[in-house]
């Protein structure tokens, strides 16, 4: 059973990245996906979510500019981020949450900075 993000890398303010989550081991289907961020110094925070059911939610802060979408073909989660700005830099997560089952990636680094 793994999770495993990628798509981080270093761009500048009012640039795009696409984060992959991806599963192996298990479906994703049934599962609520959460995307974390901790950026350096600060505690792990939540960015978006999208629930078994297809909700999707987002902090205030990214509300507009990122996308939280499910393919379930792919078995995959991905994190649109578009016009980032410096104040995303951070390590990104994801983690795959049911009932008591909760299972997290090792992260990716997203560096935002002109």
């Amino acid at each position: 059973v793994q999770l495993v993000e990628s798509g981080g890398g270093s761009v500048q303010p009012g640039e795009s990245l696409r984060l992959s989550c991806e599963a192996s081991g298990f479906s994703l289907n049934g599962y609520g996906i959460i995307w974390h961020r901790q950026a350096p110094g600060m505690p792990r925070d939540w960015v978006a979510s999208i629930g078994g059911n297809n909700l999707k939610k987002y902090q205030d802060s990214v509300k507009d500019r990122f996308t939280i979408i499910r393919d379930n073909a792919k078995n995959a989660v991905y994190l649109q981020m578009n016009n980032l700005k410096p104040e995303d830099t951070a390590v990104y997560y994801c983690e795959a949450t049911r009932l008591s089952t909760s299972y997290w990636g090792q992260g990716t680094q997203v560096t935002v900075s002109s």
